[in-house]
C-alpha cells in the first residue's frame, strides 16, 4: 500500500496531482477543509471526466466526519440535530466520558469536539471498517488545515488498509479545522517537529515531487523566498511584474479595474470591488494580476524592506495571497483604498 503525504508549494499543481491519479474504477474518498477548496477540486473532477464519476466521493472535512464517521454509529443513539461550530462554553468542565462535553444543552454536537467524540466513544476501528469497505483510495488536499482533535483523527484514520495520499503547503496554514485548549495548539510552530508526525504515523514524506510553483512567475517567486521567507521556486524562467503603488490616481485604477482582484487583510466584502481576503484565497486558482492591499503595519514592513518578522500567522496569510498571481503582483497602502470602504 502507498501512504504518503507530499509538502507542496503555492501553484505546484496539489489539487491537480490528486486529480489526475483518478480513475473511473478504483473507489477514491476525497476530502479538503474549505468550502472554496471543495468547488474548485469537484470542479476539477468535472472537467477531466466531464461529469462526476460515481466511484468518486468529495466531502468537506466536517460533512466527512459528520456524515460518514459518526451519523451510521451514533446519530439514533445520542439523537443529535447536526453540527455547531460555536465553541462550547469553558465552564463546567465536563469529564471526557460524558456527553455534555461534545453535545450542547439543545443537542448539537461541537464541531472541534466531533473528532475526540468519535474517538472517546471506541469507534475509529469502525470507522476505519467502513473507509475499507467502501474505498479503495483516500486522499487530503490541504492537508495543512488540519489542526485541534482533527489532526489527530486524521492520522488514526491513516491507519486504514487502502492506499492514501495527503497534499498540502506547511505555510498556507492559515486556518485550523478547529481548536480546543492546547490540543496541538504548536502543531505549526515547528515544520520539522510537523513531519516527524507524519513519519511516526508511518506516512512517507515527499518534499520533492510538488517543490516548484507552475502559477507564479519567477519574479513572483523570488519576492516570496527573499521577503517573506518561504522557499518557493518557479517551474520556469517567466518574468512578471512586483511592485509598490502609492500613486492616488493609479491606485483608483486598480480600484476599478475589474480583471486584477484585490485582495485584503479582512473585510474584503465593505469595499464593493472584485475581491478576496487573503486568507480566504486559498485554494483560488483563476486569477491572472493580483492586488494585495496593506494595512499601515505591513506597509511599514515594505518599507523596511521584509515581511519575515511579522506575526506568523499574518505572514502565511499574505504568502497565500501572493502566491494566487499567475501575472504582476502590486501592493498598495490600505489607506487609499479607505475612501470606498462602506461602515
Amino acid at each position: 500500500m502507498d501512504k504518503s503525504v507530499i509538502f507542496a508549494v503555492a501553484g505546484s499543481g496539489k489539487t491537480t496531482r490528486l486529480v489526475t491519479a483518478l480513475d473511473e474504477v478504483r473507489r477514491f474518498l476525497l476530502v479538503t477543509y474549505t468550502e472554496a477548496n471543495y468547488d474548485n477540486l469537484r470542479a476539477k473532477v468535472i472537467d477531466r471526466f466531464g461529469y462526476l464519476p460515481p466511484n468518486i466521493a468529495i466531502y468537506t472535512y466536517f460533512s466527512f466526519l459528520h456524515s460518514f464517521c459518526y451519523r451510521p454509529f451514533l446519530r439514533s443513539k445520542k439523537n443529535t440535530r447536526g453540527i455547531i461550530f460555536k465553541a462550547p462554553d469553558r465552564f463546567p468542565v465536563y469529564p471526557l466520558t460524558n456527553d455534555r462535553r461534545y453535545i450542547s444543552p439543545g443537542g448539537w454536537l461541537y464541531a472541534n469536539r466531533l473528532a475526540k467524540f468519535i474517538e472517546q466513544s471506541g469507534l475509529v476501528g469502525a470507522v476505519l471498517a467502513r473507509m475499507e469497505k467502501y474505498f479503495d483510495v483516500f486522499f487530503v488536499d490541504e492537508v495543512q488545515d488540519f489542526g485541534g482533535h482533527d489532526f489527530n483523527f486524521l492520522l488514526a484514520i491513516s491507519e486504514a488498509q487502502m492506499d492514501m495520499n495527503f497534499v498540502g503547503d506547511f505555510y498556507q496554514h492559515t486556518f485550523d479545522t478547529s481548536r480546543d485548549g492546547n490540543v496541538n495548539s504548536n502543531l505549526h510552530e515547528n515544520y520539522n517537529a510537523y513531519r516527524k508526525k507524519f513519519e511516526r504515523a508511518r506516512l512517507k514524506v515527499d518534499t520533492d515531487s510538488l517543490k516548484c510553483s507552475r502559477r507564479c512567475s519567477k519574479s513572483v517567486c523570488d519576492f516570496i523566498t527573499e521577503k517573506i521567507g518561504v522557499n518557493i521556486q518557479a517551474h520556469d524562467e517567466r518574468t512578471s511584474v512586483v511592485r509598490f503603488e502609492d500613486d492616488p490616481a493609479a491606485v483608483a485604477t486598480l480600484y476599478r479595474d475589474p480583471g486584477t482582484v484585490k485582495l485584503f487583510y479582512k473585510e474584503h466584502q465593505k469595499y464593493g470591488c472584485f475581491s478576496q481576503n487573503w486568507g480566504a484565497s486559498k485554494g483560488m486558482d483563476r486569477y491572472e494580476d493580483v492586488c494585495v492591499v496593506l494595512n499601515p503595519g505591513n506597509v511599514k514592513a515594505w518599507n523596511a524592506g521584509s515581511f519575515r518578522d511579522i506575526n506568523p500567522e499574518t505572514r502565511n496569510k499574505l504568502y497565500v495571497a501572493c502566491s494566487r498571481a499567475r501575472g504582476n503582483l502590486t501592493f498598495v497602502p490600505e489607506s487609499l483604498l479607505k475612501v470606498y470602504k462602506r461602515s
